[in-house]
């Protein structure tokens, strides 16, 4: 399955050297979840979990209606753009959320994020061919990114750091608030055949949440020098490969297939020696060393998200064409990782010690056990009943319990050990690396599913196919995690 910060290295709990080791003694208690629903932090808690469920919520929406878009408006070969031109666009979205913030502070920023957001939507419910329904969700996705860098974002400005892994935790499962918002309503419309009204259904709680954050949010963000520069040069050249894998995919010749695997490593060379030698990094300093511990947490997040992305986007459809599901059901079935996500992190969020080493292996440990399940069960056509569909749910589950019991602790670690003075960009990172490999998973499975089958021949002899391979070669995502993960916990000894 994410944020820029506007605040000054100031705190006393983040002065010590980055390389200093932890200190030996036992860390004092977190403080109580009802810590961020009282006094002033209330309403910030409202703001920062809302701009996740708009982004969220229109994630499985789409992912549920997106069969039945594809059956009347056609551009089946195009399934997976749909998320790969969300998701990118949402990464440049996430990177001009730091500059926006600065100069338009919260409100502004917030204002902006969901009215572009509303007006993707509306070209969504309005599009006749595949060509517009990409375009609205590029706008989407730009607006939607916008919004959640900004919530992660703000975790370092309005809360105390002895909250950022509760509010890491408590953001992340606004994903689960989705769960159960966004199949229902995509399921309900498709089943009414109106999937237009999915869309035209985000645009007034677009509106309401702008009004929203406009009346709570202060007008300018604190003073901020406004004059460096955006890393517009790793940005462009991160949507550009992802988007020429993309198109590789699109045919089903191997040729094709070839020249944007080779066109995504042609533009990556030169994103690495931007990263490494240019003057805005996206990434803090040691990240792209592969003995650093930076480097380790962040292949582990990269793998976690892949894993969990190529399972969503095509589990409404395997569903619904190899097991006989409505999409409603469907839907809801696809959700059920990003609920195991959800509880993950709750149950974790507030654990700390020995727990956390047991709790971040956890997540590679069940997402392969998961992934094999699913390698074994999704490709073969079934009657529907709960006898078949029960274990697919419990092997989604899993994979989503094990990512969401490892992502707060990921995630803060990466704040607690950048460099010092690079915790703002480490902030924004975590963004960026999260929505880059959601939208390269993105590529990828629409690569290989169109590859083994999905469009050509098609039915469910070609979906069985593209099932089959999807969930064999993305296997060795978690598995290719097991070893990160424990390179992480080594090196943090």
């Amino acid at each position: 399955m994410n944020a820029p910060d506007t605040t000054r290295d100031t705190h006393p709990d983040m002065s010590p050297d980055a390389h200093a080791p932890e200190p030996a003694t036992a860390p004092p208690p977190a403080p109580a979840w009802s810590a961020l629903f009282t006094g002033a932090n209330a309403l910030r808690t409202l703001i920062l979990a809302g701009g996740v469920v708009l982004h969220a919520v229109n994630v499985y929406v789409a992912a549920t209606i997106l069969p039945s878009v594809v059956h009347d408006i056609g551009g089946l070969e195009y399934y997976a753009w749909n998320t790969t031109l969300f998701v990118t666009a949402s990464i440049v979205g996430a990177a001009l959320s730091s500059r926006a913030l600065a100069l338009y502070g919260g409100r502004g920023t917030y204002g902006a994020g969901a009215a572009i957001f509303a007006v993707g939507a509306v070209t969504c419910a309005l599009a006749g061919s595949m060509p517009v329904m990409l375009a609205g969700r590029t706008v989407q996705g730009f607006g939607g990114g916008l919004l959640l860098a900004l919530s992660y974002a703000m975790i370092r400005i309005v809360y105390d750091p002895s909250l950022w892994s509760r509010a890491v935790g408590l953001v992340s499962a606004m994903w689960g608030v989705a769960t159960l918002i966004g199949p229902a309503v995509g399921g309900m419309f498709a089943q009414a055949r109106f999937w237009r009204g999915a869309f035209w259904s985000l645009v007034p709680v677009a509106a309401g949440f702008a009004l929203l954050a406009m009346a709570v949010l202060p007008r300018r963000a604190a003073a901020r020098p406004t004059t460096s520069t955006l890393a517009l040069g790793q940005v462009g050249l991160m949507a550009a490969a992802v988007l020429a894998l993309s198109a590789g995919g699109i045919s089903h010749d191997a040729r094709s297939a070839a020249v944007g695997l080779a066109a995504f490593v042609a533009l990556m060379v030169p994103w690495v020696w931007l990263e490494r030698r240019g003057r805005q990094p996206l990434l803090p300093a040691g990240a792209l060393q592969p003995r650093s511990q930076l480097c380790a947490l962040y292949l582990s997040m990269g793998l976690l998200a892949v894993s969990v992305t190529t399972s969503e986007i095509f589990v409404p459809l395997f569903l619904q064409v190899l097991h006989r599901q409505s999409p409603l059901t469907a839907g809801y079935l696809a959700a059920s990782m990003s609920a195991g996500w959800s509880v993950g992190s709750i149950l974790s969020a507030g654990r700390h010690g020995r727990a956390v080493p047991r709790a971040m292996m956890a997540a590679p440990v069940l997402g392969l056990i998961g992934m094999g399940m699913l390698w074994a069960l999704l490709p073969v056509p079934a009657a529907g009943g709960w006898r078949d569909v029960a274990p697919i749910c419990a092997a989604l589950v899993m994979v989503g319990l094990g990512v969401g019991l490892a992502w707060p602790h990921l995630l803060t670690r990466v704040l607690r050990i950048a460099p010092a003075g690079q915790r703002d960009l480490a902030s924004t990172s975590l963004t960026t690396v999260q929505l880059f490999c959601t939208a390269l998973a993105a590529a990828l499975a629409g690569l290989v599913a169109n590859a083994a089958g999905l469009d050509a021949p098609g039915g469910i002899a070609g979906t069985a196919s593209a099932a089959w391979w999807l969930f064999a070669v993305f296997s060795l995502c978690p598995l290719a995690c097991v070893a990160s993960v424990a390179r992480v916990l080594y090196l943090s000894r």
